[in-house]
């Protein structure tokens, strides 16, 4: 597998840590009609958590797939690595792979007694008893990935890929001949409706223009990392169905392995890698993918404990929700020894460059190819975002694409100019009733998302329906 090297840059904004102010019993006279009455306030005392700047960080990783899976728990603990390196005067780090939810509580016991007091812990199923462990280890800094409960010592954070998938897509959407378009995915949660939906939108978006009725077709695996299963499914796909095109939400290589034997036997089926680099598995198959680099975050996170900024009396409100203008996730297939990242295989260049598109926000006519790097820098350029793309607090925010500074002429950019989430999109919902995510979908087996409107982060996190092209054919 191709490893990323990367030279970080990084400007560390060192903290003082003010002391925390206990609370102390007292009285208080109140001034009411007739005699005065003493009312005694009692409060709580608590003990303070001593916060201090460390010297040296001691960080685990818990993972739960295996570390040679080539997609989810690859990347993490390439992410390690990478960190482990650049910080080696101060950051010792070690992890676990393949852990179930049951064994959890177990390892983070063994961290701690081993003296870790940063844990990151990287499966949504590993949420609830990660906020167990910060609670009886109120002194350990937990981070937990994709998911959503916090506490004085418990962050969260995510890199998302949706974005890409809509890159993807309006590849997809050039390239399939059949305008049947599959997609093999592990569990259809919120995360996963997101990038289905997203890589859809991108490939109606072109594919209707060139006079093709684009429905894409879902697959459930119900697991994470299973190679045969996804091959199973994808074979499924294209056998049944005439898929043309696949892309994939399952951790490793499998599906583009398969694809590249399809060629080889002289059947075009066109795919996308998922989270690493996988076009040397597939160099005729694979178009293009969706590359994360967890290590931006990593990096961003332990700088902030080894300078202070992050303790364990802080994280309640630190929520990481880094999106393409980051650069916590790429488009790419292929990364090389320089770090520089094929973004398009070589091999489907020339065919997007002749497939010409309108750009539905300018009405020039464009190749795929251009309309794709032009998206890609739409939704890239975006510096401020990223402020707010680290705190819980501010997630409302995201979708605010200007703001005034001086009167309706004067406009500044905040987030990005484009998005493939605006209105107008017609859903039906894979999730209702007291199952649902969202309002949306709580009152309604149908959305409809009007004209102009854009979806903010609540609306993404959540996603509980499908666009109205997308069909599910359930667990396979």
């Amino acid at each position: 597998m191709v490893k990323f090297r990367a030279v970080y840059a990084l400007v560390v904004a060192a903290a003082v840590v003010a002391g925390l102010v206990g609370f102390f019993a007292g009285s208080t006279q109140v001034a009411r009609p007739g005699p005065p009455v003493t009312v005694t306030v009692v409060r709580t005392v608590t003990t303070p958590i001593p916060i201090s700047i460390p010297e040296k960080v001691r960080a685990a990783w818990i993972y739960v797939g295996p570390i040679g899976d080539l997609g989810w728990s690859y990347m993490h603990d390439l992410g390690r690595r990478v960190v482990e390196n650049l910080f080696k005067q101060w950051l010792e780090t070690t992890y676990y792979e393949s852990v179930r939810e049951a064994e959890l509580l177990s390892r983070i016991d063994e961290l701690v007694r081993a003296g870790y007091t940063v844990i990151f812990t990287t499966s949504f199923d590993f949420m609830d008893k990660t906020y167990e462990a910060s609670l009886k280890y109120p002194n350990v800094l937990f981070f937990h990935c994709s998911g959503y409960k916090r506490w004085d010592n418990m962050g969260t954070y995510f890199a998302d890929l949706y974005q890409i998938y809509y890159l993807n897509g309006l590849m997809a959407g050039a390239l399939t001949k059949s305008g049947k378009i599959g997609y093999v995915a592990a569990f259809t949660i919120p995360e996963v409706i997101r990038h289905i939906n997203a890589f859809a939108i991108g490939a109606r978006e072109v594919g209707e223009q060139l006079g093709k009725s684009v429905e894409v077709y879902v697959v459930e695996i119900g697991a994470w990392f299973a190679p045969d299963k996804a091959v199973d499914a994808a074979r499924y796909l294209v056998d049944v169905f005439g898929v043309d095109v696949i892309a994939f939400t399952e951790d490793s290589s499998a599906i583009v392995e398969f694809a590249q034997e399809l060629h080889r036997k002289g059947k075009a089926v066109y795919v996308f890698g998922h989270y690493a680099p996988m076009y040397e598995y597939g160099p005729d198959a694979v178009v293009s993918g969706q590359l994360v680099r967890w290590e931006v975050i990593y990096a961003d996170i332990l700088v902030k404990i080894r300078s202070g900024v992050l303790n364990a009396a802080n994280l309640r409100h630190v929520d990481y929700w880094y999106l393409l203008n980051t650069g916590a996730v790429e488009l790419g297939a292929h990364v090389f020894e320089n770090g520089t990242v094929m973004m398009v295989n070589p091999k489907y260049v020339p065919e997007l460059k002749n497939v010409v598109v309108r750009d539905k926000l300018t009405g020039e006519r464009v190749s795929v190819y251009d309309l794709v790097m032009r998206r890609y820098e739409q939704m890239k350029s975006a510096p401020l975002l990223q402020s707010l793309q680290f705190s819980a607090i501010t997630h409302e925010l995201e979708n605010t694409t200007y703001v005034g500074i001086g009167g309706r002429e004067k406009r500044y950019l905040v987030s990005t100019i484009f998005d493939p989430f605006v209105g107008p999109l017609e859903g039906w919902c894979r999730y209702t009733g007291d199952k649902a995510f969202t309002e949306y979908c709580r009152k309604s087996d149908r959305v409809s998302i009007p004209t102009g409107l854009r979806l903010g982060h609540a609306d993404l996190w959540n996603m509980d329906w499908f666009v109205s092209w997308v069909k599910y054919l359930g667990v396979r």
